[in-house]
């Protein structure tokens, strides 16, 4: 019996993606292989990441003056890969600090030049976004960076920054494809793929062309975006069956009628849970309302010593993957695409059912 699963990442997949792939395990479309068996350089393959990748595009509605290479190493590989490549002879790269995710970005980038704090939300315990009036922005900044989704704090930009010629780099790991966004308002565009696009392994990164050409010299040809998009990301081997995979969820995401559908049901589902959140005595959410995240919603019990009572009960009614991150305790319940409005009308009726016994 498949359980709800509201882990944070590799997290839940649909189900009927699950499905095809396993129906074309063995033999994709007649090919008599596998996906995992395929040259990357066959034709049987290529057709697949050239599908991918037009689905993408249409989805996204990616200009084409952007760039698409499907890559490895992760969003923290890109957290290193983004100053490698678009320092060029700058010194300086600004940062606005939302939470955890950011402050990874952060150190990594102080390995390769000087990072300017533009704006930080921790003298509020990272519950909120600041507003960009606030930003100190360089004068000399080669990007500025943000994380619009924090999935440990559960904060979410609900609007685009405007930073003029100055592009904006964007680590979109735990939101992208969960709502409509404006990619020309954006330089650059990443995330790994274990949130809402498919299986671990596959990292995306959407680059403006005119951004390319950047990189420093000690840039591994892997992770250099101009070499890698001159070979379509295949300069090396890619990671093959994690991009199959997620066309297909590319596939299953224009078949639900789109991002303008699938954003529909998701602040449907986020609302669900927000509502019954902001009603409680029990429960509490801490961040500010117009930054809460619609894809991961960390929540509390008024009496902490009652978690492990409220996560047993969770998992013998079908819920797991409950648990807040490590270092800020609580609950969570990441609600990504592929979870159904069912398993969210669960959690919420299990939440009051607690409540009414524990409250």
């Amino acid at each position: 019996m498949r359980v709800f699963n509201f882990s944070a990442g590799p997290a839940v997949m649909p189900e009927e993606v699950l499905r095809k792939a396993a129906a074309e395990m063995l033999d994709w479309h007649g090919s008599g292989m596998s996906v995992m068996e395929m040259s990357h350089r066959g034709k049987e393959f290529i057709s697949i990441a050239d599908k991918a990748e037009a689905n993408l595009r249409a989805l996204l509605a990616i200009p084409a003056s952007y760039k698409v290479l499907f890559l490895q190493g992760g969003a923290i590989g890109e957290n290193a890969i983004v100053p490698m490549n678009l320092l060029g002879s700058r010194s300086v790269a600004d940062y606005v600090n939302t939470g955890e995710w950011s402050k990874k970005s952060i150190k990594e980038a102080k390995k390769y030049c000087a990072v300017n704090i533009a704006a930080s939300a921790e003298d509020k315990h990272f519950t909120y976004v600041p507003a960009q009036e606030t930003w100190q922005l360089s004068k000399d900044a080669a990007y500025v960076h943000i994380c619009t989704n924090e999935t440990i704090g559960g904060v979410e930009y609900q609007w685009d920054p405007d930073t003029g010629d100055v592009p904006v780099v964007a680590d979109m790991s735990s939101h992208i494809l969960s709502r409509v966004i404006d990619v020309a308002k954006y330089g650059v565009i990443y995330g790994g793929a274990q949130k809402n696009m498919g299986p671990a392994g596959l990292t995306l990164v959407i680059v403006r062309a005119d951004l390319l050409g950047r990189a420093m010299s000690l840039t591994p040809s892997a992770f250099n975006w101009k070499e890698q998009a001159e070979a379509d990301s295949m300069l090396n081997t890619p990671p093959t069956y994690a991009i199959y995979v997620a066309g297909l969820v590319f596939e299953w995401l224009q078949a639900q009628g789109g991002l303008a559908a699938i954003e529909k049901k998701n602040i449907a589902k986020a609302a669900l849970v927000y509502d019954y959140l902001d009603g409680s005595g029990f429960y509490s959410n801490p961040v500010r309302k117009q930054d809460r995240s619609r894809m991961n919603i960390p929540f509390r019990l008024k009496d902490e010593s009652q978690d492990e009572a409220f996560l047993k009960g969770a998992k013998e009614h079908g819920m797991v993957q409950l648990k807040g991150h490590r270092s800020v305790g609580g609950m969570r319940a990441s609600i990504y695409n592929a979870m159904p409005i069912e398993g969210v009308q669960a959690l919420v009726a299990y939440m009051k059912d607690f409540e009414k016994r524990y409250g």
